[in-house]
């Protein structure tokens, strides 16, 4: 055996001990470095994220506040049913998608497998209804009229049903106290879409993804007052999902209560009578179609004429808004969508835009005084009105001589307007106007608040259409390629009238003011917009904001918010002209147009006064209008398609105003039947318990006319001779 120096290995070991060295070194530095990254740059969002691994959050939807009619009846409310609902994240994990387990839901159901699968798949800008528009990642629901029996099948054979629960849970429901509807007032509701959440996340009132949302009506105008606040339970779990302690439980705050100024028993009324007049106007022949009168929508609006409060609003066609709750089916959607449902759910009253015909006359009486015109002064009413080879006629091609303008409104003479707009429109320059011209009909039009929204509390108000001079040059503006394009000098009558246009179209031409001064033409208003004009004539010039919610009362009924009336302007005229205006009106109703409708009218304890409209739409039969006020209330009627004012519309609004105050058709007053014969003042009591003592509601019983009694077209004309 050899001896090795040992000083000749040593320099090799010495250099494997330093690389081990480096390495070991190396590797500590990293996991140390490693270590810091996780546990000191990283540690909270790490901290953050285990502990959300470890924690699974319950949701406890809160229940929607009530709205209330103004004694506290329920319009809309909530009740237990048996919800059965599909959870879409497991039934994607599943091989099938889930399509066996929908398929043997929906014989349980007894619904079609199609039916169940289409509620249950996500709504796009391609998927037609039914579908889900909510989040996916919540339950969706099937049906919410589940059965006893059905739901304990369901969770008898879980292994059957897997992503699938029948639960008892709190359902919107729309009660239709004693009949009334109501439905475009107060709306409906669909589940929160993933983009409103995530635009509520950062503001006082977010979005869990249980939420339904409203989506029209009083159930999105007061949403987040309605809605509350859902609780939300968290549970610490381990790594298995089992339940290891109890993290933090924030109970659910049920949402507050809107108290609306509503009368649901008056609102039953409105509905009966509308519904009724448009179905007594079908059965009138129309000589200018030679047709029935189509009588195919119409609206009513009841309301205070101190306060702007709305008391009743119907709209004709209508629809039942518990076909939203629990999700729409695909028949109830197309029944209420369709080519053929002449849009159900359009509120009429704010959204329904027509001519108004005659009920407009206060309007350009207002302008022509204001213009300088004598209210008293002697006015011609031939029976027609030329412009060169252009005739313009009165109302069937009635003359009454020299007359006022209140007489003109009484008879509502178009003729003695026609002259007072065409001596305007020549004062202010023609076809070649002045730089700065009065245009006293338009401008009187806009400060009556026409051609702007009335500020009801109530989405998507429609603001109607003064048709003045700013008007006409933006509609030429965006028509005027097009008239150009198929116009054609001495073509047919499209063509021509195209060809014209294309010329001159942004002229305000004699006609248009002419047509425009008896309310037809281009005109377009409301019916809240003419209850609230009729309503200010009545308060002494007040313009109110029409509101229909009156207070937001807590669920314990601890606190009150009162929401008080605004107004949005004053009517241009001075105290006599509303004076002499009002006397006019009340003479409509006594010996004018309107007469026949208020025979035995109590005028001397409740004054009445009235304006009748129909208007010509081209293409259409006549729209008939009725606008009416007393002290208290203003009530205005139309009906598309339905004749005349006071033929068709005046039966019903003097209907309205019997069970109102009480009377029958003599003016005899019982107020034992009085529904309500002044405003309702007082709020109804909310208890700690969040129950309310509400009156009971029976429908609507309406008298039986006396056989002789004619309320057609071709009953008895008014003491002028004329029906408006």
């Amino acid at each position: 055996m050899s001896n090795i120096p040992e000083t000749g290995r040593t320099p090799r070991v010495q250099i494997r001990l330093i690389v081990i060295q480096v390495l070991v070194f190396s590797l500590f530095a990293t996991l140390g470095g490693r270590l810091w990254y996780l546990q000191i740059r990283n540690g909270d969002e790490y901290t953050n994220e285990a502990k959300g691994n470890h924690v699974q959050q319950v949701v406890q939807p809160a229940v929607r506040g009530s709205i209330l009619d103004a004694r506290g009846v329920p319009l809309a409310d909530n009740e237990t049913r048996l919800v059965v609902s599909a959870s879409r994240t497991d039934l994607m994990r599943m091989k099938d998608d889930g399509k066996g387990v929908l398929t043997r839901l929906a014989e349980v159901l007894g619904m079609k497998p199609k039916d169940v699968m289409d509620k249950v798949r996500l709504c796009d800008a391609k998927t037609p209804q039914p579908c889900w528009n909510g989040s996916p990642y919540q339950p969706i629901p099937v049906t919410d009229e589940a059965t006893t029996q059905q739901a304990l099948q369901i969770r008898e054979r879980a292994e059957d049903f897997p992503g699938i629960t029948a639960e008892p849970m709190a359902v919107r429901r729309y009660a239709a106290p004693g009949e009334a509807n109501t439905a475009q007032v107060l709306g409906y509701l669909s589940p929160v879409t993933d983009e409103e959440i995530e635009k509520a996340k950062d503001t006082d009132s977010p979005f869990l993804r249980s939420d339904q949302v409203g989506r029209s009506g009083l159930e999105r105008t007061y949403d987040k007052d309605l809605r509350g606040k859902a609780g939300v339970t968290r549970y610490e779990v381990d790594k298995l999902g089992r339940v290891i302690g109890l993290a933090q439980a924030d109970k659910a705050e049920p949402g507050a209560n809107v108290v609306t100024s509503i009368d649901a028993r008056v609102q039953a009324v409105a509905e009966w009578e509308l519904d009724n007049a448009m179905k007594e106007a079908r059965k009138v022949f129309d000589d200018n179609t030679n047709t029935n009168y189509k009588a195919d929508s119409g609206a009513v609006v009841v309301m205070e004429a101190r306060t702007g409060r709305v008391v009743a609003m119907a709209s004709l066609p209508t629809y039942d808004p518990n076909a939203w709750v629990g999700g729409i089916s695909a028949k109830d959607y197309a029944r209420l969508t369709g080519k053929k449902s002449n849009f159900p759910l359009l509120n009429r009253a704010i959204q329904g835009q027509a001519a108004p015909g005659s009920i407009f006359k206060v309007i350009p009486t207002t302008a022509a005084v204001n213009a300088g015109y004598d209210f008293n002064g002697r006015y011609p009413c031939p029976s027609s009105y030329s412009i060169g080879n252009q005739v313009f006629k009165n109302f069937e091609s009635q003359g009454h001589g020299s007359i006022t303008l209140g007489q003109a409104l009484e008879v509502s003479c178009d003729t003695v307007y026609y002259a007072l707009a065409h001596q305007q429109w020549k004062k202010d320059g023609g076809l070649k106007p002045k730089d700065d011209p009065a245009d006293w009909f338009y401008k009187t039009a806009h400060q009556f608040g026409l051609g702007a929204e009335t500020g009801i509390d109530l989405p998507n108000e429609v603001t109607g259409r003064v048709p003045d001079r700013r008007w006409k040059q933006k509609f030429w503006e965006a028509n005027k390629d097009y008239w150009c394009k198929i116009g054609k000098k001495g073509g047919d009558y499209i063509q021509q009238l195209s060809y014209e246009n294309c010329l001159e179209g942004n002229l305000m031409r004699a006609g248009d003011s002419v047509n425009y001064s008896i309310g037809q033409g281009d005109t377009l208003v409301t019916p809240i917009q003419m209850a609230t004009i009729y309503a200010a004539i009545s308060n002494g010039g007040t313009m109110w904001n029409p509101t229909v919610g009156k207070a937001v009362i807590s669920a314990d009924g601890r606190s009150i918010r009162e929401i008080e009336p605004e107004s949005h302007g004053k009517l241009p005229m001075d105290a006599r002209t509303r004076k002499l205006m009002n006397e006019a009106l009340a003479g409509v109703a006594t010996r004018g147009t309107a007469a026949w409708r208020f025979g035995g009218w109590p005028q001397d304890k409740i004054p009445m006064h009235a304006k009748t409209g129909t208007a010509e739409v081209h293409g259409k039969q006549t729209t008939s209008w009725f606008a009416t006020y007393t002290k208290d209330y203003s009530i205005v009627m139309t009906i598309s398609q339905g004749g005349t004012g006071s033929g068709a519309s005046g039966p019903a609004v003097r209907n309205i105003y019997n069970a109102l105050y009480g009377l029958d058709m003599e003016g005899n007053q019982d107020l034992g039947k009085a529904l309500l014969p002044q405003p309702q003042k007082t709020l109804p009591k909310v208890q700690p318990d969040g129950s309310i003592d509400a009156p009971k509601i029976t429908p609507y019983a309406p008298a039986q006319p006396e056989p002789e009694e004619d309320t057609s077209l071709a009953g008895p004309p008014p003491a002028t001779g004329r029906r408006d």
